[in-house]
């Protein structure tokens, strides 16, 4: 389920997958990426490209739906977990609002429609 919930995201333009550790940030926009798994690997990207990353399917354990309210907005992110709880990465849904700060509708379906497609659930566990 880790690997159809990774494709799904990644057919969404405009999300910014985000990695992160003590002295580094990653990020990388979803936009035209593919996705492959061989054994417990999951690529994202070409793996002959300029930038891909890999992701241990066996360490993470769950993703969580994320509405995070802002001071003048609010965030929609999924966040991938391991199994001490312990932040992997993020899909950050971009380009959310207009120039007025309007939320655009269409933005928020799509994270609306991959929340409904897997159960409406806020943790959703592998």
């Amino acid at each position: 389920m880790l690997n159809d919930l990774l494709s799904d995201i990644v057919k969404i333009d405009d999300i910014l997958l985000i990695v992160r550790t003590r002295g580094a940030i990653t990020e990388m926009r979803s936009n035209f990426l593919n996705i492959r798994q061989k054994e417990n690997w999951i690529t994202i990207g070409d793996n002959d490209g300029p930038c891909h990353m890999h992701v241990d399917a066996n360490t993470v354990a769950k993703a969580q739906f994320v509405k995070e309210q802002k001071e003048n907005r609010t965030s929609y992110s999924i966040r991938f977990f391991d199994k001490q709880g312990e932040k992997l990465m993020s899909a950050v849904f971009s380009k959310m609002y207009d120039d007025n700060m309007n939320i655009k509708p269409d933005r928020k379906k799509l994270y609306d429609d991959l929340f409904q497609k897997y159960d409406s659930k806020e943790i959703v566990t592998f």
